[in-house]
C-alpha cells in the first residue's frame, strides 16, 4: 500500500480527536484564548450541555481579518513570540494554550462561527461549517470576541453518540468555567445555560473570596490561608479546615502558574497532608495556586494541557506538604460549624428493641427490662462529664461469660466502651459500631419493602450546586426508598420533606450534602442496588451515635448485644474496626506478670 498525504479537513478531524473529547473540552479551550487575550469580562452562553451550542463573548485584544484567517489555520498561534520560535524554548511559554489546534479542530467538528474587532477597526466575521469556509463580511460588535460552536459532531455521528446526557455534559461545562473562573479572580465571568444564568461573578483581585463564592460560602469563615515558598516555588491559596471535609474529592482545585491541572502527584500530596487529621473515606476542600519558573515545569505532556510535569517532582510535594500542614498549624484549635450545634445533640430516638431472649440474658430470667432512651441522662454543657466513667447499674449484670463481646464497665473518652469478657477486655468504638448497625437495620427495612420515614415538621431547604441538584432530582424516587423524601426547590436548592426514621434527629444539611456526593462519585459506575448501599451507608453515618455521647450502662449493654446479632457488626461502613480485645494473656504481658 503507498503512502498518502491525509486531507486538510481529515488532519483536522484527528487533531479534534486530541483536543475537543466532548464540549467542556472545546469550551475550555475557547475561554482560554479569551483570557489569553486579556478579556476583563468574558460571557458564556450553551444550549443542550454544550452539544447544540457553545458562544463564547469577551473584550478582548480582538483579531484583524487577516488574524482571523491564520487562527483558523493549525499550528497557527500568537502566543509564542518570534524569539521563542527561534530558540524553540516552548517549555517558557506563560500563556495558557500555545498549540494553535483548537479553532481549525472544532471549526472541523462544528459550524463555528468567529467575529472579532480590535479597537479603532470595523469589526469582521468568519464562517466555517465543518472544516468548510462558508462565509464572511463585515459585522457590528463592541472590541472583542465573539465565537460561536453550533451542533458539535453532527456530521460525526459516531462521535456524538458517545457523548453523554445534556444535564452531564453541562456539568462538565460548569466545572470548567468554574476552575477557569477561579484562577483568575481579576475577570469577571458570566455562564448561561438553555437561558437562564448559572454563574456569575464579578471581577475581584481576592483569590479566597472568589474561590468561597464558587464552591461553598461557608469556607470563607472555615479555611485558612495558605502562603508558603521554597527554592524558588510560591504556593498560596486556600485550605478548609480538617472539619470542614466532603465525601468525595470534587473540591479539590490545584492551578500551575495560573492554568487548572488535575495531576496526581499534586492530589497525593494533599492527600498526605491532611492523612493525620481526616477519616479514609473524607476529603478536603482546597484551592491551591503553585508559581513555579517556567523550566521547571512542561505545561505541554497532553494535548488538553490539563496535566503537568515537573522537574523535581519531589520538592513540589512536599513543598504541598509542608506549606498545607504549616496552615493547618497555624489554625489552632479552630473548628467547622458544621454540622451545627442542634444536629449534635444528643441522640433521642429509642433503641431498637431486643429480642425476649436476649432481654432475658441481659436482665436477667424474669427480669422487666427497663425502657431505655438516648435522652435520658443527657450531659449537661455546664459541668461536662470527666472523661472516664463507669456507673453502678440499675440491675444486677450478668457474668462476663454469657456474652462474647462482654457486659459493659464504663466508658473512656466519651467514645469508647470498655467491657469485660470471660477471655479479656474489649473496646468498641460507639460510633463505628452504631453506624454498622443502622445499616444493617436499614438494609433490612429496605429488603422488606421501604424504609420508614419521619415527616419533618418544617420542610428542610438544602442549598446546592446545581449539577448536585440535577442528581438528587433524577434519583429521587430510589431515594424515596430509603426513607429521604425530597423534591426541587428552584435550580439550586432542594426541599426535604421526610428523613429515614431510623437516623433520629440527624444532620438533614449535611445528610443530603454527603448523599450527593455519593450520587457524583458512583451513579453512573454502579447498579440500582450498589448505588442504594452506597447511600444507605452514607445515611447511616449520619444516624449514628455520635463519639462525645455519654451513654449510660444499660445503653452499652443493648449496644453489645445488638452487635452480637448483627452481621458485619465487627467493622464500620468504612472498613475500619469497631472493637478490639486485649486477652487476658496480653494483659498480663502489660503489666510484667508473664
Amino acid at each position: 500500500m503507498s503512502i498518502r498525504r491525509l486531507p486538510e479537513h481529515v488532519v483536522n478531524r484527528i487533531a479534534a480527536g486530541e483536543v475537543v473529547e466532548r464540549p467542556a473540552s472545546a469550551l475550555k479551550e475557547l475561554v482560554e484564548n479569551a483570557i489569553d487575550a486579556g478579556a476583563t469580562r468574558i460571557a458564556i452562553t450553551l444550549s443542550a450541555g454544550g452539544a447544540d451550542l457553545i458562544e463564547v463573548v469577551d473584550d478582548g485584544i480582538g483579531m484583524t481579518p487577516d488574524d482571523m484567517a491564520l487562527a483558523l489555520e493549525r499550528h497557527a498561534t500568537s502566543k509564542l513570540s518570534g524569539k521563542l520560535l527561534n530558540d524553540g524554548a516552548i517549555e517558557a511559554v506563560e500563556t495558557l494554550g500555545f498549540r494553535g489546534e483548537a479553532l481549525p479542530s472544532i471549526a472541523s467538528v462544528a459550524r463555528l462561527t468567529l467575529e472579532s474587532r480590535v479597537r479603532g477597526a470595523d469589526g469582521w466575521r468568519r464562517v466555517v461549517d465543518n472544516g468548510v469556509l462558508a462565509g464572511q463580511g463585515p459585522v457590528a460588535l463592541p472590541p472583542g470576541t465573539r465565537v460561536r460552536a453550533e451542533r458539535l459532531f453532527a456530521t460525526v455521528p459516531a462521535r456524538r453518540k458517545f457523548l453523554r446526557s445534556a444535564r452531564s455534559e453541562y456539568a462538565a461545562c460548569l466545572d470548567v468555567v468554574r476552575r477557569l473562573a477561579m484562577a483568575r479572580p481579576d475577570i469577571a465571568f458570566e455562564l448561561s445555560h438553555d437561558g437562564r444564568v448559572a454563574l456569575r461573578v464579578q471581577a475581584d483581585a481576592d483569590h479566597p473570596g472568589r474561590v468561597a463564592a464558587l464552591t461553598d460560602r461557608a469556607l470563607i469563615d472555615n479555611s485558612v490561608a495558605v502562603d508558603f515558598a521554597r527554592e524558588g516555588i510560591m504556593l498560596g491559596g486556600v485550605a478548609g479546615l480538617p472539619t470542614f471535609n466532603r465525601g468525595v474529592a470534587d473540591h479539590q482545585y490545584l492551578f500551575v502558574n495560573g492554568r487548572p491541572v488535575k495531576d496526581r502527584l499534586l492530589v497525593g500530596a494533599v492527600r498526605g497532608a491532611y492523612a493525620e487529621m481526616l477519616a479514609r473515606d473524607r476529603h478536603a476542600v482546597v484551592a491551591l495556586f503553585l508559581d513555579v519558573p517556567p523550566d521547571q515545569v512542561d505545561v505541554n505532556v497532553h494535548p488538553a494541557k490539563t496535566e503537568v510535569r515537573f522537574r523535581d517532582p519531589a520538592l513540589v510535594r512536599g513543598l504541598i506538604v509542608s506549606g498545607l500542614r504549616h496552615a493547618l498549624d497555624g489554625a489552632g484549635h479552630r473548628s467547622a460549624p458544621r454540622p451545627d450545634p442542634a444536629a449534635m445533640a444528643a441522640w433521642t430516638r429509642e433503641l431498637a428493641p431486643v429480642a425476649p431472649s436476649l432481654q432475658a440474658d441481659i436482665w436477667g430470667q424474669g427480669a422487666a427490662a427497663p425502657r431505655v432512651a438516648l435522652n435520658e441522662r443527657r450531659p449537661g454543657f455546664i459541668a461536662p462529664p470527666p472523661l472516664a466513667r463507669a456507673e453502678a447499674a440499675e440491675v444486677p449484670l450478668p457474668e462476663p461469660i454469657a456474652h462474647p463481646l462482654g457486659v459493659a464497665r464504663g466508658q473512656v473518652a466519651r467514645t469508647y466502651i470498655v467491657a469485660e469478657a470471660a477471655d479479656g477486655l474489649v473496646i468498641v468504638d460507639q460510633h463505628a459500631a452504631h453506624e454498622r448497625l443502622v445499616l444493617e437495620r436499614m438494609r433490612r427495612a429496605l429488603a422488606g419493602g421501604r424504609v420508614a420515614r419521619q415527616a419533618l415538621l418544617l420542610p428542610e431547604v438544602v442549598e446546592l450546586d446545581e449539577a448536585a441538584c440535577d442528581r438528587l432530582a433524577a434519583r429521587a424516587s430510589e431515594l424515596g426508598e430509603l426513607g429521604l423524601e425530597l423534591e426541587r426547590f428552584g435550580p439550586r436548592a432542594m426541599l426535604v420533606r421526610a428523613a429515614p426514621a431510623l437516623l433520629g434527629q440527624s444532620d438533614i444539611i449535611g445528610l443530603v450534602t454527603d448523599v450527593a456526593d455519593e450520587l457524583a462519585a458512583y451513579d453512573d459506575a454502579l447498579s440500582l442496588r450498589e448505588r442504594l448501599d452506597h447511600v444507605a451507608a452514607t445515611m447511616a453515618c449520619h444516624g449514628s451515635v455520635r463519639a462525645g455521647r455519654v451513654l449510660s450502662v444499660a445503653e452499652m449493654n443493648a449496644l453489645l448485644r445488638e452487635m452480637e446479632v448483627t452481621p458485619h457488626s465487627g467493622q464500620c461502613n468504612h472498613g475500619r474496626p469497631t472493637w478490639i480485645k486485649l486477652a487476658h494473656g496480653d494483659i498480663e504481658k502489660l503489666f510484667g506478670r508473664k
